[in-house]
C-alpha cells in the first residue's frame, strides 16, 4: 500500500499534515503548529504518532512539539541549520539525507530563503512533497532570513520535481495569492482557471491544497520569474530571473 496523508487546519490559517505508512503503522506529523489538532487528527485516523518532520523553526510550525514529544515519545527530525532553535530534536538533516517513516523514504532538500535553514521533504516514490513555507499555491514564502536569490534557487529545486508531485505547504493563502498574481499575469489562462476553482472550494469550506507542481508551473508567477512574459510584465525584460523574482516578491510584500 502507498503512503496515506491526512490534512487538517491548525491555528488561524496553518495546515497540519499526517503522513502514514500502512505497512508498518508509522506516522509522521509534518511540523506541529499546535498539539491539540495533531492529537485530534490521530484520533480521527486511528494512527500512532512516531515522528515529527520539521521544515523550519518558526513557532507556528513548532509550538506543539514539546507536548507531542512528551506524550508519544516520537522522533523529532529537523533541519541541521536550525536545530538549535527547535525543541527536542533527535535527528538533524540536510541536503540529500534520507528520512524513513516506516518504509516510506523521504529525501531532504535544503530550501532556504524564508528562513536560513528551511528544508523540504520529498517522498519520490509516492509523488509527495512537504514544502513548509517555501512554496504556496500561487505564491511563495516571504523572504525573511535568506536572500531573494536563495529563495529563487529553492523554488527551482521544487519546480524540478515531476509535474504530478502533490505538495503540501504550511498555510491556506491561495485565494489572497491569486488576487496578487492577477496583477502580474491577468491573462494567464491557467491562473484564471485556478481562481475559479479556488473560489468554489473556499465557498464550500474546502481547502485549496494539496496542489501539484505541474499546475503551479503554469499558474504561479513566483515559479515563472524566468518567463520573458513575466519579466516584461514587471518592466524587467532581459534581467536575471533572480532579480525578476525579487521584484515580484517585493510587490507582493506591499500588496494590499
Amino acid at each position: 500500500m502507498a503512503a496515506q496523508t491526512y490534512q487538517f487546519p491548525c491555528l488561524s490559517d496553518n495546515f497540519g499534515v499526517l503522513l502514514h505508512d500502512p505497512a508498518t503503522g508509522a506516522t509522521a506529523a509534518i511540523d506541529a503548529p499546535e498539539a491539540a489538532p495533531v492529537e485530534a487528527a490521530l484520533g480521527t485516523t486511528g494512527w500512532r504518532l512516531t515522528d515529527i518532520l520539521v521544515t523550519h523553526h518558526h513557532a507556528d510550525h513548532t509550538a506543539g512539539i514539546p507536548e507531542l514529544k512528551k506524550k508519544y515519545k516520537c522522533r523529532v527530525v529537523a533541519p541541521r541549520g536550525e536545530a538549535s532553535r527547535i525543541a527536542d530534536v533527535d535527528v538533524q538533516v540536510g541536503e540529500g539525507d534520507i528520512v524513513k517513516v516506516g518504509n516510506l523514504a523521504g529525501r531532504v532538500l535544503e530550501t532556504p530563503g524564508h528562513t536560513s535553514g528551511h528544508v523540504s521533504y520529498v517522498f519520490d516514490a509516492d509523488r509527495l512533497a512537504f514544502v513548509g513555507d517555501t512554496l504556496f499555491s500561487i505564491g511563495c514564502g516571504r523572504v525573511i532570513e535568506g536572500t531573494p536569490e536563495q529563495m529563487w534557487n529553492s523554488l527551482l529545486k521544487l519546480r524540478a520535481l515531476p509535474d504530478d508531485t502533490q505538495f503540501h505547504c504550511g498555510h491556506e493563502y491561495t485565494q489572497a495569492n491569486i488576487r496578487f498574481a492577477l496583477t502580474i499575469e491577468p491573462g494567464n489562462a491557467a491562473l484564471l482557471a485556478r481562481a475559479k476553482e479556488v473560489d468554489a472550494l473556499r465557498a464550500a469550506g474546502k481547502p485549496t491544497l494539496p496542489a501539484t507542481i505541474g499546475a503551479e508551473k503554469a499558474a504561479n508567477c513566483f515559479l515563472r520569474a524566468d518567463s520573458p512574459a513575466v519579466a516584461a510584465a514587471v518592466g524587467m525584460s532581459g534581467r536575471r530571473p533572480a532579480e525578476v523574482f525579487a521584484e515580484i516578491r517585493e510587490r507582493k510584500n506591499n500588496f494590499r
